[in-house]
């Protein structure tokens, strides 16, 4: 299939792979003729309730959290919207990598498209044509509790629409006000609502999700690839893969793993040997179980995100041919912050089964010297990287408390409950970094250890598999660097060709 070259904003429904092709690939961004027709339906029909309503609508008319009893004059309206924008963007921490600000601003686009919003076509526009641009805002991963929206965070991607904050351009970040005259672009006067539109809504966190389900997909295959390597160096059994155990429990990712892990040994030499034991380790055995029950959680999630990032979560609601304005919570960030939780222990327990892989390994097991280096002793060979990899994954089981079941009470009590989902979606950012690392550890650990099988082979894809690595990282015959071999694994896990 070729690549896009464009695409049209509100002519499809979004997926997690149309998220990975537009970040690969940069394509140009248009707003499609019914996406226009949507946003200005719905701004018109509000410019008239403006007019006509007798009673306050909440952000509308009015001031916001708390302040919803506070009655807004029409002339201070705009006003009113810059304020909210100014006063909100209040994110802290480290900056958020561009990949997700790339992100927010193209599911805000897409969720404001959707003609429930009240917004103006040209706001919408101009967030189209940051990204085309690659003008991006500088936004911070602190600052948001997950219900009323991200406020903080979305409230630093929007000041440079108003010519406020400060945006990444060619490397640099720059005064937006800086940027925004180099393209000609005048600062948006925000429209009634507009501000808050922009305000609310869960687009930091599920910008988050998206990015750490793109990299699961590629981590899943990783797991299984890994795993296979270890299997053959460890010169274990390949029984625990027949499909006739997995048909009478048929979970899908158990099958789906244990179809891959007898795609990844076909042909193997190693595998073929008979072996005088009756049983492996169960980081070895339970791999499709394993591997398997993280496939699901991963698949669960994205069904989760999938429609969240095709939703309107801002707040109120306009339903211009209901005649109704309806403030409601679709802000609330609970169905992500559960379930980012979730994936953060299904991806953590893929690199915990592998860690003990690579503990095993190093044993001096099944003819293997201890610490995998013909001296030990002299050399302390592959001791350390297991350190390391137990120290990353202590640290993802940190990673792995619950975010969602917190909440702290603010906005003066009218906001009591608080999903915390987007502490429960930047956890997963330095967990997903983790896996990385921990997965070249084992491929380390792994391509040395069938150093001492040789001259047998294992199948051809897992050859293929160790003859890139080989190309980067020599076997290791005495001490040597170790941490620059394992960055070289590391690279290799991010960009093989899994499949």
């Amino acid at each position: 299939m070729s690549a896009r070259k464009s695409f049209a904003i509100g002519s499809e429904q979004l997926t997690i792979e149309l998220c990975r092709e537009y970040l690969e690939n940069h394509f140009e961004l248009t707003l499609s003729p019914e996406a226009v027709k949507r946003i200005e339906h719905c701004r018109n029909y509000l410019d008239r309730k403006v007019e006509e309503v007798d009673k306050p609508i909440y952000g509308v008319t009015t001031g916001f959290g708390s302040l919803c009893n506070r009655t807004i004059s029409p002339d201070q309206l705009t006003k009113l919207q810059e304020n909210i924008v100014k006063s909100h963007a209040c994110s802290c921490g480290d900056e958020v990598a561009a990949p997700i600000i790339r992100l927010m601003l193209l599911l805000k686009a897409h969720a404001l498209q959707i003609g429930n919003s009240g917004v103006q076509v040209e706001t919408v526009q101009r967030i189209v044509d940051m990204l085309n641009a690659d003008v991006l805002p500088v936004v911070y991963d602190r600052g948001s509790l997950g219900a009323s929206g991200d406020l903080a965070p979305l409230a630093n991607l929007f000041l440079p629409l108003i010519g406020y904050g400060e945006v990444r351009y060619k490397g640099e970040k720059l005064p937006s006000c800086e940027v925004l005259g180099k393209f000609g672009w005048k600062p948006i006067k925000l429209k009634s609502k507009e501000g808050l539109a922009l305000l609310n809504g869960t687009q930091f966190m599920s910008s988050h999700g998206v990015y750490a389900l793109i990299q699961a997909e590629r981590l899943k295959l990783a797991a299984d690839w890994c795993a296979a390597l270890s299997l053959e160096a460890f010169a274990g059994l390949d029984a625990p893969y027949d499909d006739r155990l997995h048909q009478i429990r048929p979970h899908q990712g158990q099958i789906q793993v244990a179809a891959h892990m007898r795609e990844l040994l076909k042909g193997s030499e190693m595998i073929a040997k008979p072996k005088p034991q009756v049983q492996d380790p169960y980081s070895f055995r339970c791999v499709p179980q394993v591997h398997g029950a993280s496939r699901d959680a991963i698949a669960y999630v994205r069904s989760v995100v999938e429609t969240e990032i095709n939703s309107v979560t801002d707040n109120p609601t306009v339903f211009p041919d209901d005649d109704m304005v309806v403030s409601g919570g679709n802000f609330h960030g609970q169905p992500l912050a559960i379930v980012y939780d979730f994936l953060a222990i299904a991806l953590a327990e893929l690199g915990n089964i592998s860690e003990r892989r690579v503990a095993q390994l190093i044993l001096g097991l099944r003819d293997l010297p201890e610490f995998l280096v013909a001296n030990p002793g002299l050399n302390s060979g592959f001791m350390i990287p297991q350190y390391a990899a137990a120290a990353m994954v202590s640290q993802n089981k940190m990673y792995c408390h619950s975010a969602a079941s917190d909440s702290i009470v603010s906005s003066n009590g009218q906001e009591d409950h608080v999903s915390m989902g987007a502490n429960a979606a930047t956890k997963l950012m330095p967990l997903i970094a983790n896996l990385y690392r921990l997965f070249g550890i084992e491929l380390l650990n792994a391509a040395q250890a069938i150093e001492f099988r040789r001259p047998m082979k294992t199948s051809e894809r897992l050859e293929g598999f160790l003859a890139s690595f080989r190309k980067v990282c020599p076997r290791v015959e005495d001490d040597v660097v170790m941490y620059e071999q394992m960055n070289k694994a590391e690279e290799l896990i991010k960009t093989f060709p899994f499949e």
